[in-house]
């Protein structure tokens, strides 16, 4: 009893509060990771498809080592083959490597939301700048400038969710990779022919 007279109104102890909040998250997770499920069982979602259909190169200069400049472009498709789910993406970045070398800066592409059975064209330009590259990767770009022909590839990383009706998934990791041939001619400005562009490769 108090000195009023009153009895103490008792205390909630932080190890229930706690377990409460442990709880909450627990059924939260639960549930996310129950629509997921529910998304790939009934309506068995497909991976996109992404295709590289167009390339630009503004600066490709490898001629003061260990220092490269460059600037590109890069057309991409997406397609999203499946008939009722939706496709979110991201965080995706995009970059340019040569010989399995990092050659631009990784550039941040906006958030992009894929309606089922669409197509959608991403155009980032890619680079702007000097970058650090190494002896064989300086040597490789004046060789295959003098012979016409560079193989490059196109990277796409980020973050994907499903969509099926009122349903998400949680996100998944996507990684899609583009290896293409351009013919480019030393001191070549702009759009340049494509030799080889096959399907990118998509791992989820």
């Amino acid at each position: 009893m108090t000195q009023e007279g009153k009895p103490k109104t008792p205390k909630h102890s932080q190890g229930g509060t706690g377990r409460s909040c442990g709880l909450c998250l627990f059924i939260f997770l639960l549930l996310a990771g129950a629509s997921a499920v529910a998304v790939c069982l009934i309506y068995r979602p497909r991976k996109p498809r992404f295709a590289v259909v167009g390339a630009a190169i503004y600066q490709l200069n490898a001629t003061s080592q260990p220092i490269i400049s460059t600037s590109m472009q890069f057309t991409i498709v997406t397609r999203n083959p499946n008939r009722r789910v939706s496709i979110f993406y991201d965080k995706l970045q995009a970059s340019v490597s040569y010989r399995n070398q990092q050659i631009t800066p990784a550039t941040d592409l906006p958030p992009l939301y894929q309606e089922a059975k669409s197509t959608v064209a991403l155009t980032p330009l890619l680079g702007s700048g000097t970058v650090p590259a190494s002896a064989e990767v300086v040597n490789g770009l004046m060789m295959d400038e003098a012979y016409g022909v560079v193989a490059l590839r196109v990277v796409l990383l980020g973050k994907l969710r499903w969509k099926a009706g009122a349903i998400k998934t949680v996100k998944y990791g996507v990684y899609v990779k583009c290896d293409v041939c351009v013919d480019l001619k030393k001191g070549a400005v702009g759009p340049v022919p494509l030799l080889g562009a096959p399907p990118c490769k998509v791992d989820i």
